[in-house]
């Protein structure tokens, strides 16, 4: 390159990948990797890294912003302090959920998303659907169109009165998905089961929030996740099931890696580091601030998923960030009341502490190497969700999300960080590594002191289709099967991973209720 032919050097760099880490420099051009080497020539700005581990920056694929909550209960974070928030935790990708409305259209709901996005967004971003409406024209019509216009992941429920599909709702949705490509996203938990245990539980008068641990024991996401898998399975479609938290779904999706199926799977810090006892040992309404669900386990559990996530059965760690005030009368306690636990909105914050405390107890723990580290939360995402090789790793043609890692102990306090919630349920926790600099594009958001991104500095992203790489083949007689029983209508085009960020165009729409304060 001719002199100053680079808008930024980092030098000295620690450069960290999914499968590789070496000394060099990278050379950043108009926001994206045009040359990774040693001793490159000038920039027309320069970061020394000093030996420092540099990451690709993190996408985190699972996080509640700014979701319309039934009143007076609403969400602490819009696109603003959300992402803000983010890019200090060194994430510089987010994809929150654009929830249908009963009633309403899967294009309402974006645009409505793209709304408030717009303007706002600090960081980059893409929107999974929630479907809760699978009427003919979604599955026929709208859908489809979406896929082939990059809105390529879905989320399905299982549980929850307003937002939870049967099974042959889901199998419709999965049937769209296997003709026309895109990640099913399933909440999988047995909410009959939940709904009896409740009732059960409530009218022996335990109500306090520890009390919700039991209403969801473990036993009802492994009958979810057996379910989603046979739901899976009969369709030959990849699934991705979120929010993994127990051993025994753990152990469902370890059985049906091993026969072959396209099983992933997706976890979050809460389930590595909290457990029951952290939503109470008494009937005091301390524990509402980890009310989340599916709710923490037990050691067991953390041991299993700290073993998935070393050998390859966890594709991605997100945060499932649901980010409730813990005092005042929108939060967790709606209305100024102390409420039964079923009452209690379900979520917890954690956008911004996702990678520092994966880095601090997986990487710096011993548990997991620092590549395992960016698979689980960058290149695994962008792969899932169709946003790689734009996103996710170090690479030439990359865009210059990164970023440098200082590695000093320190204890958190919500007062570190940039939310806009009350408490962080990781309060006291040693950590021993924070994000020293985070860059978007090439433009630094995060200096290690301050926030210096902007409102509106965030782009849209249209995505791809999943390239993330099948575990097994389809098995010749299932495949003849569906040939016989489901003809393939035909599919929709791949959809380039990058191309021009885009807003969609406002539409008018009818309002409806909003869903519960229940998003995990």
């Amino acid at each position: 390159m001719t002199a100053r032919a680079f808008d930024l050097v980092i030098r000295n760099a620690k450069v960290t990948t999914a499968s590789d880490t070496y000394a060099a420099d990278i050379g950043i051009v108009d926001g994206c990797i045009v040359q990774i080497g040693r001793q490159l020539g000038p920039g027309a700005r320069e970061i020394d890294a000093a030996g420092r581990t540099v990451t690709p920056g993190g996408i985190d694929a699972h996080c509640h912003l700014d979701q319309p909550m039934a009143p007076p209960v609403r969400l602490a974070d819009d696109f603003f302090t959300g992402t803000r928030s983010a890019a200090c935790g060194g994430t510089t990708t987010v994809i929150p959920f654009a929830a249908q409305r009963k009633g309403g259209t899967l294009r309402a709901a974006l645009d409505d998303y793209h709304r408030r996005a717009g303007g706002r967004a600090c960081v980059d971003y893409a929107f999974h659907l929630i479907i809760t409406d699978p009427t003919p024209s979604v599955l026929r019509d709208e859908l489809p169109e979406l896929i082939g216009q990059g809105y390529t992941s879905y989320k399905l429920y299982m549980t929850y009165d307003r937002l939870k599909l049967d099974d042959g709702q889901i199998l419709d949705v999965l049937d769209v998905a296997r003709q026309h490509g895109g990640m099913p996203m399933i909440h999988a938990e047995n909410a009959d089961c939940i709904t009896w245990l409740t009732q059960k539980l409530e009218a022996a008068g335990k109500i306090a929030p520890r009390f919700h641990a039991l209403s969801r024991p473990a036993l009802v996401e492994r009958e979810g996740a057996h379910r989603a898998i046979a739901l899976s399975e009969l369709l030959d479609v990849p699934v991705l099931l979120v929010h993994i938290s127990g051993a025994e779904a753990v152990e469902q999706i370890r059985a049906a890696r091993v026969r072959g199926l396209n099983i992933y799977a997706e976890t979050c810090p809460q389930y590595l580091l909290l457990t029951a006892l952290d939503l109470g040992i008494d009937d005091s309404y301390h524990g509402a601030r980890c009310v989340c669900s599916p709710p923490p386990r037990d050691t067991d559990s953390q041991h299993a998923i700290w073993q998935g996530l070393a050998d390859g059965l966890f594709t991605v760690v997100s945060s499932d960030h649901s980010p409730f005030n813990l005092e005042g009368p929108d939060g967790k306690t709606p209305g100024g009341q102390e409420v039964a636990f079923r009452h209690i909105p379900n979520g917890i914050p954690g956008i911004e502490t996702r990678m520092p405390l994966l880095y601090s107890e997986g990487v710096l723990g011993g548990r997991i190497s620092a590549n395992k580290f960016v698979e689980l939360t960058a290149t695994g995402p962008a792969r899932t969700y169709g946003l790689y090789p734009r996103k996710g790793t170090i690479a030439i043609g990359s865009d210059a999300d990164l970023v440098i890692w200082d590695e000093r102990e320190f204890t958190l306090a919500n007062e570190h960080l940039h939310h806009a919630v009350d408490y962080t349920p990781f309060a006291g926790r040693t950590l021993r590594a924070w994000p020293a600099m985070t860059l978007l594009r090439g433009a630094t958001v995060w200096d290690g002191r301050d926030f210096t991104g902007t409102a509106g500095g965030g782009a849209f992203l249209r995505r791809g289709l999943p390239s993330i790489a099948a575990i097994g083949l389809r098995t010749p007689a299932r495949s003849a099967w569906l040939r016989d029983a489901l003809p393939r209508v035909g599919a929709a085009s791949p959809v380039s991973a990058d191309p021009a960020p885009d807003l969609a165009p406002d539409r008018a729409q009818s309002p409806a209720p909003p869903p519960p304060a229940q998003p995990a």
